[in-house]
This record gives C-alpha cells, sequence and structure tokens, in this order.
C-alpha cells in the first residue's frame, strides 16, 4: 500500500495493536532472520517513521504483509506491482496488503488474506513472526500495520487480478540492500525519501521507508549516497 506524506504528524497514538486470534511466533525461524525477530519486539511507531497515528480521531484500519522468504536467488521479501489502470498509486510496487474486513480478526487475519487474494499466496504455508506499530499514511488517512512473516513452504504466486496487480515480485535482499540499486526520492508532496531500483521498478513511498529501516534492523543494510536522487517515474 503505496502512500506520499506531508511534512507534519501529529502527536502519536498507542502504538502495538493486538494480534487477537492468529498465532504469532519466532520459533523455528531460520538464522538470518532471527535478528529483526529479537528487534521487531522493541520497535516503536517513531522508529520506523515519523507519520504516527493521530489520537484525535478514528482511522480507517488496514495492514500490510511483509514477507519474507528463501528463493532461488536467496533470502527475499514479496512485493506487488499495482495495476496502471487503478485510480490510486497506478503502477507503484507496494507489499500485499489493503483494509481490513470484520471477519479478518485481527491485522494478521488482514494481511494474510490480502496478500491471498492479490497473489495467489498459500497462507497456510506462511509464519506471522511479528505484529509491528501501526503506522499512519496521511493522505488516506488509514492506520497500517506492517506484518512481518516468514514463507516456511513457499507456494506460486502470480497477479489473481490484472486490474488490481500488474505482477508479483520475489525481491532479493542482496538486490534491495546494493548501493547501486538506492538513492532518494522526492514525493509530490515535498517529502524526500528512501527509493530502491529493482527490477525494472522503482520502490519508494511508505513501502520504501518502511524496507529501508528492515533492513537496518535486520543487519541486511549497506552505506548508501542518499545525496543520489531518483525521478518518480512518468
Amino acid at each position: 500500500m503505496p502512500e506520499s506524506a506531508p511534512e507534519s504528524a501529529p502527536e502519536p497514538a498507542p502504538e502495538r495493536p493486538p494480534t487477537g486470534r492468529s498465532i504469532v511466533s519466532a520459533e523455528g525461524l531460520p538464522a538470518w532472520l532471527r535478528p529483526l525477530a529479537a528487534a521487531a519486539g522493541n520497535i516503536r511507531a517513531r522508529d520506523l517513521s515519523r507519520f504516527t497515528p493521530p489520537r484525535d480521531r478514528e482511522l480507517r484500519q488496514s495492514a500490510v504483509l511483509v514477507l519474507f522468504g528463501e528463493g532461488p536467488e536467496g533470502a527475499d521479501v514479496l512485493l506487488i506491482e499495482r495495476a496502471a489502470t487503478l485510480r490510486d498509486h497506478a503502477g507503484q510496487p507496494a507489499f500485499p496488503g489493503g483494509a481490513a474486513d470484520p471477519g479478518d480478526g485481527d491485522p494478521v487475519g488482514t494481511a494474510l488474506r490480502e496478500a491471498a487474494e492479490e497473489t495467489g499466496l498459500d497462507r497456510s504455508g506462511v509464519q506471522a513472526f511479528a505484529v509491528l506499530p501501526a503506522l499512519w499514511l496521511p493522505v488516506s488517512d488509514f492506520a497500517v500495520v506492517p506484518v512481518l512473516a516468514w514463507w516456511r513452504r513457499s507456494s506460486a504466486v502470480d497477479a489473481v487480478d490484472a486490474a488490481e496487480v500488474a505482477a508479483v515480485l520475489r525481491a532479493p535482499l542482496t538486490k534491495l540492500a546494493d548501493p547501486a540499486a538506492r538513492g532518494s526520492v522526492r514525493h509530490p508532496s515535498g517529502f524526500t525519501g528512501p527509493g530502491f531500483e529493482i527490477e525494472g521498478l522503482l520502490v519508494w513511498g511508505f513501502t520504501a521507508a518502511l524496507l529501508d529501516r528492515l533492513l537496518e534492523l535486520g543487519g541486511w543494510s549497506k552505506p548508501w549516497d542518499s545525496a543520489r536522487h531518483i525521478a518518480l517515474p512518468g
């Protein structure tokens, strides 16, 4: 769910949502994921973004699935490319995810349902290992909960509905962390944030900002040149 954001943010709200009925466990994770899982328990919303949910109103609830796996090129994370015909954020790379439905139960349920609907993911092979604090997308007024998960048993994924998702990508962490693929992107709002060039796509906005922090917390990030500016497509 990509989103650009303005410069200011109000006082933060209580940060961490309950996980409800879903099982969230870090047991059995591969060694390369354990540092991120260990860090996740102490992450505050302001550690991930300066845009934290306001206290003065109820926000629309949503969740995204940050799904780590081991693909042909090693450790990777699942991304989608939104369809170019969509009204909002057309053509932008994002994590699978979307608005909560009453039957989801909790953010984990929302993230898994949305990922299955968008990519055909077999959710039975996915292990959620952390639920991060809700972050605020000011333009849409969504509270977005990132759900970190491990792909215990990989399944085939592809765009289920071409009207919503143009492509599905397993992005290798080595490529995302490559300094040559990184730079700063100036959002339409005027805010400048990190960007990633991968497989002919530019990852920016909410998705890139969260990826940037997760690479740091997982110990995968490498020094990169923030003075290198990448122009938005089109």
